[in-house]
């Protein structure tokens, strides 16, 4: 199974950007994993909050397959224990071809991605920047890996 990650503007924070770069290189240890970014609206002053979105969200169904598994990092998505996602991730590596996570905007998602998204995740009934939602996410699918490997990095 390839799995990508769509993230809608670049991350900035260097501290971040090291972090995701850490974690996408031990997930290729597990998986094919690659992150692409959808670069920022341009003027987005100008722009209604839900015009963005729109700008967004054709931006990031270009970038999917009809057969595509899709999954958007959302505040209403299924909120899952470290164990519980692990399990998740190793049953989609079994039924799927191509498992693509989305986060997007600040804004969240336009309606016709949601439309398109197989499921919804969420990390935290707390709000993160989208920033760091990049970092926290890498590091749960590197975790993920190595529960579904048996291996030390996480404790119960």
């Amino acid at each position: 199974m390839k799995t990508e990650l769509i993230l809608v503007g670049k991350t900035v924070n260097k501290h971040f950007v090291a972090g995701i770069k850490d974690y996408t290189e031990r997930i290729g240890h597990y998986m094919p994993f690659e992150i692409k970014v959808i670069p920022e609206i341009k003027n987005t002053k100008s722009l209604s909050e839900q015009q963005q979105k729109d700008k967004e969200g054709e931006l990031i169904l270009k970038m999917i397959q009809p057969s595509d598994t899709v999954v958007l990092m959302d505040e209403h998505g299924t909120e899952f224990r470290s164990i519980e996602f692990a399990k998740w991730l190793q049953k989609k590596q079994n039924t799927t071809r191509r498992l693509i996570f989305v986060i997007g905007g600040p804004y969240g998602f336009a309606q016709p991605v949601y439309d398109r998204a197989n499921e919804l995740i969420s990390l935290s009934k707390m709000t993160f920047s989208h920033q760091m939602v990049r970092l926290i996410f890498t590091e749960q699918i590197y975790r993920a890996c190595t529960i579904i490997k048996g291996e030390p990095y996480h404790h119960e």
